[in-house]
């Protein structure tokens, strides 16, 4: 198994399961995740780590929806919390 195959196991099984309202609203497009992956320092204390993000947190690049769509906007920067872990090589899925 490689560090890509988890990414791509949550894309596979996300698009089987998002009609249910417990699933992911949004994910990033798995060739990004793959591509950040694949950039990530080896040195870094949680290179590679995959993780989501509630979507009441900022994400630079997605839509912040606190679970309701239509009142989404788009943040500039991550919060303090997603940018602290994609310092230490974490990738958001």
């Amino acid at each position: 198994m490689t560090i890509q195959d988890p990414a791509a196991h949550v894309a596979e099984r996300y698009g089987r399961l998002r009609s249910r309202p417990e699933a992911f609203i949004v994910l990033r497009p798995e060739a990004e995740v793959a591509a950040e992956l694949a950039a990530v320092d080896p040195a870094l204390p949680l290179a590679g780590l995959l993780f989501a993000v509630k979507g009441n947190i900022d994400v630079a690049g997605l839509p912040t929806t606190a679970a309701c769509p239509a009142f989404a906007y788009d943040p500039a920067e991550d919060a303090t919390t997603v940018a602290r872990l994609r310092a230490a090589g974490a990738v958001v899925l």
